[in-house]
């Protein structure tokens, strides 16, 4: 039975996390069509193995990488931003839910100036906006490695219209109109 019950809990896990997706998804075109910014999925890395019903286009495939963070795009002033949405069913997130490959992403991007920060919902009730800073750093800050929803308190993002507000507060830079792109 307990084979059953982790089972059922991984699926509902799963779906979770993927209506998540389509959440932010549906709020980056919100973001996009106000010319705010342009923010796309970061598609999976996988190899196919063989097809198993071409008349369906299904097929049997492998990840050829761990996975990145889910969302890369840039914002109206030309910052680049990359973040990872994580859904929990809990009263907090830990910091183990960030994988190794997607911590060196989000490590490499920051040093290149990009804004890396992870979206959070608990329960699809609270929506969170924490920079990746803070999440990396969370046992020296917190002195545990979860965040509660007090520790996120600082970090929450309205949600109305049925749009989870990921972007909004954030401080635009000025832009010259001079401002070149030369290397």
């Amino acid at each position: 039975m307990d084979t059953y019950n982790r089972s059922i809990r991984g699926l509902k896990s799963r779906s979770n996390g993927e209506y998540f997706e389509r959440m932010i998804i549906a709020a980056s075109r919100f973001y996009e069509d106000r010319g705010i910014a342009v923010i796309d999925k970061t598609p999976e890395a996988f190899k196919v193995i063989k097809p198993y019903n071409r008349d369906r286009g299904q097929f049997i495939c492998c990840f050829t990488q761990q996975a990145q963070p889910d969302f890369k795009g840039a914002l109206m002033d030309s910052t680049m931003v990359l973040f990872d949405a994580k859904h929990t069913d809990k009263g907090q997130i830990s910091r183990n839910v960030v994988t190794e490959e997607q911590e060196e992403c989000f490590e490499r991007y920051m040093k290149m100036g990009a804004m890396c920060f992870l979206v959070i919902s608990l329960e699809f009730e609270e929506f969170y906006r924490v920079p990746w800073i803070v999440f990396r750093d969370m046992k020296k800050i917190y002195g545990h490695k979860y965040m509660n929803r007090e520790e996120l308190a600082p970090y929450r993002v309205k949600y109305n219209n049925g749009v989870v507000k990921y972007l909004d507060g954030i401080t635009l830079r000025e832009r010259n109109e001079d401002e070149s792109t030369e290397v």
